[in-house]
C-alpha cells in the first residue's frame, strides 16, 4: 500500500477557520529573499574545508570552574590558564552574586559553591566582593548541604567534604551481570560514562591538598559534614527510596571498614571498561564530565602524564576550550554530525527553489558541491563497530551516527534520524555507496524503536524507575526513556524515505506520540527548549508520514503554537518550564524558538494566517549581518540540572523555515518527500 501523499493541498482547516490557497494570499506576504540569500552567505562561510559544520556549544560556569578543579588536581596547575578560566567565571557571575545555569535563570546551589570554590582555588580572595556576594547567595540556598552527589564527591578531593557522606559508588557494580535486574546498562550511557570512572575514583577516595588558606567552610551552614541516618525520615520503611537509602549507607560503612572482598576484580574490569571505552572516541563518551572524570580515575590507577591514555583523554579535554585574549571558556563537547546535517538539510531546503542543472547521470536536479562534499563526510562518520547499545539489542549490525566527530560506543537515534533525512534530500556521486549507508543506518534506527513505540536517545528500553531512587541520580538523568521529540523525528525520516503511517513502526510510533500529548495539545520536548522544540518535531513527523493534518489533535497543537505569538512576532520560551511546566511556550522570542514555532504551523498548513505572516517578518526585522542571535540557551542537555546555547541554532532553523515559507509562496508547495532513489530502500532491500 503506497503511503498518502506528504504535500499539502488547498483545503480548509476547519479548526482554525483559516482557508489556506497554494499561492494565494488574503494578505500581501513577506518577501524571503534578499534574508534567504543572506542567510545562505552566512552558513556557507561557516562550512569547513572538510565539508563539516561545527558551531560553539556555550554551557554554564560549571565546565570553567571544573577545569580549574582538575587543573589543581593534577598539581601544577597552568598559571596563565587559570586566570583565564577563572575571568571566565566572573563574568558569568549575576549582579547579585549567584551563578545560572542559563541566562536569566535562578541561582543554582552547585554552580555558586564550584564557582566560588574554583575562585578560592585561582587565588581570589576570601573578601572579594564578589565571594562574599555569593557566598550570602550561597547560605540562603541552603549551603553546601543543599548541593547534589558530584558537587560534593568533586569537594572531597580537595578535603572539603567527606567521603564518608557521600553517596556510596563502588566499583563492585560493574561486576553485576547483564541479566540481573540492575545493572550498569540499565541506566542511560551518559550516566554509564560519567558513573564508571567515578566508582574507580571512589575506591581510591583520593585527597590532595589545596593551596594555604582556601577552604569551604564559610559556606557550610553547620560546621563540616555530618552523616546521614541508615533510615530516612518520614519516608516509609518498605519504600523502594527507603531501601535504596539504606544499602547506600550499608555500602559506605562496609567502605570505610575496608570489608570489599572483591574489590581488585571489579577495579580490573573497570580499568578495562576505561580503556576499551576510550577506544575510538574523541575522550570517554566525547563528553565533558565523564572526561574528566575519566583523567582523574587514570590519575588514581597510578598512570601519568606521558602515558599514552592519560595524555590523550588530557588532550581532548583542553580541546573543549575556547581561549581569547583574556578569558578561555569550556565546551561539553563538539557537535559536528549534529550541525552539519541540520546545515546541510536546511541549505538543500532552499536550493530546490534554484534553477535546476542537469548532472551527467540525470537531467535531475544535481545537489551543489558543498552540500555533496557534506553527505559524503557524513556517510564517512557513520559508526560501523558495535557500541553499548548492542548489549540490549544484539541482533542488528551496527550503522548509526553520534553527535561528536568520534563516539563509537555511543551512535543516537536522533543523529541518525536526522543523517538519514539529510541524506534522503541529497545525492552524492558514489550513489551506490549513498544507499548502502542509508539502508545500514535505517534498519539499526528502527531496531531501536523502544517497546512503547517511542525512540530513546542511546539505548533500547532503558526505564527502570527504581533507578531514578539512587542517592547519584540527583543530575534527573540516570534514564534514557522515549522522546517525543526523537519520535517525531523519526517519523519525519521515515516519510522522507517513503514509508507512511500503516508502517508497523510509524504506527506504534503514532499512538506513542498520541498518549504522550499535553491536554492543551504541545509535547514536552527532551533535547531542545521545551514544549515549543517538542511540539515542533511531533507535528513535522506526523505531516510526513502522511497524517490528515486536519485531525482535531495536530489542530489543537497549532493553536497552542498561535496562541503563544509575542507581540513582536516571535515566539520564545524560558528554561523555567522544565522546572514550571505552566510557563510552557512563554518567554522572550528567540530566532530558533520562532523558526520552530513556524515550522509546526507550517506542518499543519498554515502559511497564510496573521501568526505564519508576523513570524516571516519577525526574522525580517530581526536579521543582522545575514544571521541571527539568540542570547538565551534554547538547547537541554538534562532538564533542571543542564542546557545549553547551540551557536548555530539562530541560524539554520530560521533558514529552513524560510525556505518552507518561500517553497509555498512560489507555489511548489512543500514536501517531506525526499529523492526518488531512496524511497522505501529496505523494502527494495527485502525484494
Amino acid at each position: 500500500m503506497n503511503p498518502p501523499p506528504n504535500s499539502y493541498t488547498d483545503q480548509p482547516l476547519s479548526s482554525s477557520g483559516i482557508t489556506h490557497r497554494r499561492g494565494g494570499f488574503e494578505a500581501a506576504p513577506p518577501d524571503v529573499t534578499g534574508a534567504l540569500a543572506a542567510a545562505l552567505e552566512s552558513l556557507a562561510k561557516q562550512q569547513s574545508s572538510e565539508g563539516w559544520w561545527c558551531g560553539e556549544l556555550e554551557a554554564d560556569s560549571s565546565l570553567e570552574a571544573d577545569a580549574i578543579i582538575l587543573e589543581h588536581y593534577l598539581g601544577t596547575p597552568d598559571a596563565e590558564r587559570v586566570r583565564k578560566l577563572a575571568n571566565c567565571i566572573r563574568e558569568e557571575q549575576t549582579a547579585e552574586g549567584a551563578w545560572c545555569l542559563y541566562p536569566g535563570g535562578q541561582p543554582n546551589i552547585n554552580l555558586i559553591i564550584k564557582s566560588y570554590f574554583a575562585l578560592r582555588l585561582a587565588g581570589v580572595p576570601e573578601n572579594d566582593p564578589a565571594l562574599v556576594q555569593a557566598r550570602k547567595v550561597a547560605l540562603d540556598l541552603g549551603g553546601v548541604e543543599a548541593a547534589n552527589s558530584f558537587t560534593r564527591i568533586y569537594l572531597c578531593f580537595f578535603g572539603q567534604y567527606s567521603w564518608n557522606y557521600v553517596p556510596a559508588l563502588p566499583p563492585e557494580v560493574i561486576l553485576l551481570p547483564n541479566f540481573a535486574y540492575i545493572n550498569l546498562h540499565e541506566i542511560s550511557s551518559w550516566s554509564r560514562t560519567i558513573l564508571v570512572p567515578l566508582s574507580i575514583i571512589y575506591s581510591f577516595q583520593p585527597k590532595k591538598k589545596p593551596p594555604a588558606g582556601v577552604s569551604l567552610q564559610p559556606l557550610f551552614l553547620e560546621q563540616g559534614a555530618k552523616p546521614s541516618t541508615l533510615f530516612l525520615p518520614g519516608e516509609p520503611l518498605h519504600s523502594w527510596k527507603s531501601l535504596i537509602h539504606a544499602a547506600d549507607r550499608t555500602l559506605s560503612v562496609l567502605e570505610q571498614k575496608k570489608w570489599t572482598p572483591l574489590r581488585r576484580k571489579a577495579l580490573q574490569k573497570a580499568e578495562q571498561w576505561l580503556l576499551d571505552h576510550l577506544q575510538g572516541s574523541d575522550g570517554l563518551g566525547a563528553i565533558y564530565p565523564a572526561m574528566m572524570n575519566a583523567i582523574i580515575a587514570l590519575d588514581c590507577l597510578g598512570y601519568d602524564r606521558r602515558s599514552d591514555p592519560l595524555r590523550h583523554e588530557l588532550a581532548e579535554f583542553w580541546r573543549l576550550g575556547i581561549t581569547e585574549k583574556n578569558s578561555m571558556r569550556m565546551q561539553p563537547c563538539f557537535s559536528p554530525v549534529w550541525d552539519t546535517a541540520l546545515a546541510t538539510f536546511a541549505t538543500a531546503a532552499d536550493n530546490d527553489l534554484q534553477p535546476a542543472t542537469p548532472s551527467a547521470a540525470s537531467s535531475a536536479r544535481s545537489t551543489p558541491a558543498p552540500l555533496q562534499k557534506a553527505a559524503d563526510w557524513l556517510i564517512s562518520r557513520q559508526v560501523l563497530r558495535s557500541g553499548d547499545w548492542v548489549v540490549k539489542n544484539p541482533a542488528v549490525a551496527p550503522g548509526g551516527w553520534c553527535f561528536e566527530f568520534a563516539n563509537d560506543h555511543y551512535p543516537d537515534v536522533d543523529d541518525t534520524a536526522m543523517v538519514l533525512l539529510t541524506l534522503s534530500r541529497v545525492r552524492t556521486q558514489d550513489t551506490i555507496r549513498q544507499q548502502q549507508s542509508m539502508r545500514r543506518g535505517l534498519a539499526w534506527l528502527l531496531s531501536m524503536q523502544n517497546s512503547d513505540g517511542g525512540w530513546p536517545s542511546f539505548d533500547k528500553d532503558n526505564n527502570k524507575q527504581v533507578l531514578t531512587q539512587v542517592p547519584y541520580a540527583d543530575h534527573n538523568a540516570m534514564l534514557d526513556p522515549s522522546a517525543a521529540d526523537i519520535t517525531g523525528r523519526v517519523l519525519e525520516m521515515l516519510g522522507a524515505l517513503g514509508y507512511g503511517p500503516v508502517f508497523p513502526a510509524a504506527e506504534r510510533a503514532i499512538q506513542f506520540l498520541r498518549r504522550e500529548q499535553e491536554s492543551d495539545g504541545c509535547w514536552y520536548g527532551r533535547w531542545g527548549v521545551n514544549y515549543i522544540y517538542g511540539t515542533c518535531f511531533v507535528l513535522r513527523g506526523l505531516a510526513s508520514i502522511g497524517i490528515d493534518m486536519r485531525e482535531g489533535y495536530t489542530m489543537l497543537a497549532a493553536e497552542w503554537i498561535r496562541s503563544l505569538q509575542n507581540p513582536d512576532g516571535g515566539w520564545g520560551e524560558s528554561c523555567d518550564s522544565y522546572h514550571r511546566p505552566e510557563l510552557r511556550g512563554l518567554g522572550p522570542s528567540t530566532a530558533a524558538q520562532t523558526a520552530w514555532a513556524l515550522l509546526g504551523i507550517f506542518a499543519t498548513g498554515d502559511f497564510n494566517s496573521e501568526s505564519a505572516r508576523r513570524g516571516v517578518r519577525y526574522f525580517l526585522n530581526t536579521q543582522k549581518n545575514g544571521t541571527w542571535e539568540d542570547s538565551t540557551f534554547t538547547g537541554t542537555g538534562f532538564p533542571k540540572v543542564f542546557y545549553l546555547k547551540y551557536h548555530l541554532y539562530s541560524l539554520y532553523f530560521p533558514l529552513l523555515a524560510l525556505s518552507e515559507y518561500r517553497r509555498h509562496q512560489s507555489g511548489l508547495g512543500v514536501s517531506y518527500r525526499g529523492l526518488p532513489e531512496w524511497q522505501r530502500i529496505l523494502d527494495r532491500d527485502r525484494g
